[in-house]
């Protein structure tokens, strides 16, 4: 007698290019992260749930020491920020930029040193900036004139305080015209063209207790090539000559942002960062000794790059609905906890997980369970035509820009954060549940 077995299909390199470097697919259809399969964080935690490979987060963290070995190299938290991710920066010797006081305080408590931390904001509230000074923050960045008189009468007369300010060096890069903040056409920053970069810049070396330790300037988001670093670079540092010129000033810091492009789907172009470095580095060099003034020190702040790839989201289908020509595979998060295809039309990857399928192929449309036309998660994606309802998808690179932007639209609580490492999975971020929603609502 012969026995029929279910024809399976292996998982290729090229496939798995956009996941942790720890995905194993232990058995057909099944992945594993960190050591400990996807299905087994779904059944324990419930979906939609984050997964964030703790080790993957740590590499690249020691990655940007490694390519960057005389920066300073901060970690943008708006991209994603909890205890554990505070904790484990602090460990791999990162700095942080923040945008807000929630954000500091939680930073600051977990035990990071306030030094190490600059805060960015283009309208930072009063609140902001106390806590800040309360907490003793390393720098701000001043992007606007208005910050100039508040901060320093905040610091009082007797204070000091580091500051930075954001200039535009009007240069046009980034994956969106929403995520493009290097122009002059946005609110982000002081003008260099029209000298108002120039103007707070004298008007802070009027007050004694704020001390301009640089320049700061971030292009966008989403950044694959190096040329417009390197023209940054060269207008940042004109500048700088300049300011020696007209005032004898020597700066010492030099903050290009970040904005490091990651690949979302296999096949998709990413920042390199070895060259970034190497080109980065060679410019400001010859630029600065071209202009007669001494190298600043260099300043970088990734943040999609590092949380990013790290993170995985899980969902269970709920549905799935075939009209005319189209299939549409509905799940149980949507744009609640990952607002990002419908703000920036971003494209995933989604993949079953959990069973093997000898299924062809189909086009699909992966959706979400908001009363909205754009609550959309994925457009035009491949699945195995069998999908079905309490099957569970897995989308890959959803470590950045998830959590951070999820909000309560229906009243749906926002997922939870579990970390994986060495085949252990324990819960950094519990669930939002009924209970937290109600207990806002205050009054009738």
């Amino acid at each position: 007698m012969t026995t029929l077995h279910e024809p399976t299909v292996t998982t290729t390199p090229a496939e798995l290019s956009v996941w942790p470097a720890s995905t194993t697919e232990p058995r057909p259809g099944d992945l594993a992260v960190g050591g400990v399969p996807l299905a087994e964080v779904a059944d324990r935690f419930g979906t939609p749930v984050y997964v964030l490979d703790e080790t993957e987060v740590r590499e690249r963290c020691r990655t940007y020491r490694h390519v960057f070995p005389e920066a300073e190299v901060l970690y943008a938290a708006k991209a994603f920020l909890c205890r554990a991710m505070v904790h484990w920066t602090e460990e791999e010797g990162l700095g942080l930029d923040v945008c807000s006081a929630g954000e500091l305080e939680l930073a600051v408590t977990t035990g990071f040193p306030p030094e190490r931390i600059v805060l960015h904001g283009n309208a930072k509230s009063p609140g902001d900036l106390e806590t800040a000074l309360r907490l003793g923050v390393g720098r701000i960045v001043i992007d606007s004139p208005s910050e100039i008189a508040r901060l320093a009468a905040a610091v009082g007369p007797e204070g000091h305080q580091k500051v930075m300010v954001r200039v535009v060096p009007g240069i046009s890069a980034g994956g969106h015209d929403k995520i493009r903040t290097g122009t002059e056409d946005q609110k982000f920053g002081l003008s260099i063209r029209d000298g108002y970069a120039q103007h707070a810049i004298t008007r802070i070396l009027d007050q004694p207790q704020l001390e301009l330790t640089g320049l700061h300037c971030h292009l966008g988001s989403q950044i694959i090539s190096v040329k417009p670093y390197l023209a940054a670079v060269r207008r940042m540092v004109g500048l700088m000559a300049r300011l020696h010129e007209q005032h004898g000033l020597v700066l010492s810091e030099l903050d290009l942002g970040g904005g490091h492009g990651i690949a979302y789907r296999p096949g998709e172009e990413a920042l390199d960062l070895t060259m970034l470095a190497s080109k980065v580095c060679d410019e400001l060099t010859g630029a600065c000794a071209a202009a007669g003034i001494p190298v600043p020190r260099l300043i970088i702040e990734p943040g999609r790059a590092i949380a990013g790839p790290a993170g995985i989201a899980l969902y269970h289908v709920l549905a799935v609905k075939r009209t005319g020509d189209h299939i549409f595979v509905a799940v149980d998060g949507g744009m609640s906890d990952n607002p990002r295809p419908a703000l920036y039309g971003v494209r995933y990857a989604p993949r079953l997980i959990g069973r093997p399928s000898a299924a062809p192929l189909a086009r699909v449309t992966v959706v979400g369970r908001h009363c909205e036309a754009g609550d959309v998660l994925a457009t035009d994606v491949e699945l195995p035509d069998d999908v079905r309802p309490g099957d569970l998808l897995a989308v890959p690179v959803a470590g950045a820009y998830h959590l951070s932007m999820a909000s309560g639209y229906n009243l749906v609580g926002r997922p939870p954060v579990a970390a994986v490492c060495a085949g252990r999975a324990r819960l950094l971020v519990r669930r939002e549940s009924l209970d937290d929603i109600r207990s806002r609502d205050v009054g009738l």
